[in-house]
């Protein structure tokens, strides 16, 4: 009997694609080519509306370790400028410092308490689709065996073996203008600035701290995080990688190529793994196509891109999050015509608009006077609050509004707060006017019928990916434009 879904990858992606699969009681597995979780240091924490997605599936406190919820960060940067966000009267950006192994760690296991199952050591290496199944062949760890299922999803990186098999080009630019190195590092206890945290360069003036500060030579990010470890990343425009393995002290040779003085740099301290890489250059591709019959990207599989300003967990977790739902109605038969493609018409926009702000954040902290002079309109431009407000949507991907629906200003947005009701998964009717649960009662085996204080809003359909599907501010909410969202999000009734 055919697998409900295969998924390649078990990063956070594949892993949170997995999570929401089984609370749609779909039955996937999980193929993961590393025997272990990697100790491999990636992303140091996440940012944007995925805070507020986890905490909407009751997955924030996992990562925070307290039942508060998150709240908005007061500063945060684009393209190493400061932009002061408590200025915002609405703010979306939202972020926690938790390395990407402990992400990744809580997702694998609530995946499992959900029975999902997932073989580690296990990589796909071969597919074939039929009408209606995926053949997929596996080299595992007794040797090469074959599955078959309905659908694949590629959450296997950026180097995708599933998009390359399933023949999806991934069309973009590679930059190879600089060399980024990035280690863990001890700091002698006077260059640590006790008011602000910062990097305290005698001679230069204070790095702060969490933020990229450029110089015209170069872009250094110092991150003393709370657990006793210190991250310093240098990314050098003028300065090619050398033969050698690289050490901190090319690191700190580097440190000096860009603020032009010298800081000593030791070893890191504690238990590990410990970060120690050079990368040189760097690509923005994003996928032709998210969709290859019954092949489905999500993730880095899908699009690959500077991480300045962190934004690749928040655009595939919500890959994960969107795609898994449409799945699982597909899956379960429900499905409404269309609703699996409008995964790649909801979410290639969402990828193309953050390859398009890390593109453009690249050129701001590129080299150069006239960069400088640019630097400087731009910084003028950030003053206008409207400005800022627009740049924080940006970063957080607050910005996303799906469909063109007319009625309420909510319809097509991320849902506000509705409290446990969301941890399920399960589409939402939120009925606070009481006259609306015989409309949604054909739908009772896929629609959920709850009240909860909703500003702006009488009732509101909700989808499982935490989206308004249809809104109302009305107290005699408009019943047929309900039944209609209700066909074209979840089908026809029973």
């Amino acid at each position: 009997m055919p697998f409900d879904v295969v998924i390649s990858g078990g990063g956070p992606n594949g892993l949170m694609v997995a999570c929401e699969l089984a609370l749609a009681g779909v039955r996937a597995v999980v193929l993961e080519q590393w025997t272990t979780p990697t100790d491999e240091q990636r992303a140091n924490g996440m940012v944007g509306q995925v805070i507020r997605l986890f905490q909407r599936r009751g997955l924030y406190s996992r990562l925070s370790g307290s039942p508060a919820p998150p709240t908005p960060m007061p500063r945060y940067m684009f393209a190493a400028f400061p932009l002061p966000l408590h200025q915002l009267a609405d703010n979306p950006v939202y972020t926690i410092l938790v390395p990407q192994r402990k992400i990744e760690a809580m997702l694998a296991a609530r995946a499992e308490e959900l029975g999902v199952e997932i073989r580690r050591g296990h990589a796909v290496t071969g597919l074939t689709q039929k009408d209606d199944t995926v053949i997929i062949t596996v080299d595992g760890p007794d040797g090469p065996y074959e599955m078959e299922t309905h659908f694949l999803v590629g959450a296997d990186g950026g180097k995708s073996t599933t998009r390359k098999l399933a023949g999806i080009g991934f069309p973009g630019v590679t930059n190879d203008r600089t060399v980024a190195r990035a280690a863990h590092v001890t700091v002698p206890a006077e260059y640590r600035d006790a008011v602000t945290g910062g990097l305290r360069v005698p001679g230069y003036g204070v790095i702060p701290p969490f933020m990229h500060h450029r110089t015209e030579r170069g872009l250094i990010a110092y991150a003393p995080f709370p657990d006793g470890r210190t991250l310093l990343s240098v990314s050098a425009f003028d300065l090619p990688e050398g033969d050698e393995p690289f050490s901190i002290a090319e690191l700190q040779q580097a440190l000096a190529h860009v603020v032009g003085v010298e800081v000593p740099l030791g070893p890191p301290t504690g238990d590990g793994p410990h970060l120690l890489r050079r990368n040189s250059g760097g690509q923005t591709r994003l996928a032709e196509r998210y969709r290859e019959g019954r092949v489905l990207l999500v993730g880095d599989a899908a699009h690959v891109h500077s991480a300045i300003g962190g934004p690749g967990l928040n655009l595939g977790l919500q890959d994960a999050v969107n795609l898994a739902w449409k799945l699982a109605a597909t899956v379960q038969g429900w499905a409404p015509e269309g609703l699996l493609d409008t995964y790649e018409t909801e979410r290639r926009p969402a990828g193309e608009r953050v390859t398009m702000h890390t593109q453009a954040q690249s050129v701001l902290i590129g080299p150069g006077p006239e960069v400088t002079a640019l630097r400087t309109l731009f910084g003028e431009l950030l003053e206008n609050p409207a400005v800022l407000q627009y740049i924080a949507d940006l970063i957080a991907g607050a910005d996303i509004r799906y469909g063109s629906s007319p009625g309420s200003p909510l319809t097509g947005r991320f849902v506000p707060d509705l409290g446990p009701a969301t941890h399920s998964g399960r589409p939402l009717l939120v009925d606070n006017t009481g006259t609306l649960a015989e409309i949604a009662a054909p739908w009772s085996d896929r629609v959920d019928v709850v009240t909860a204080p909703v500003e702006g809003a009488t009732a509101l359909l909700v989808r499982p990916d935490c989206y308004v599907a249809w809104a109302s501010a009305d107290a005699q909410p408009d019943r047929e434009t309900l039944r209609a969202s209700l066909i074209e999000w979840f089908g026809s009734p029973r």
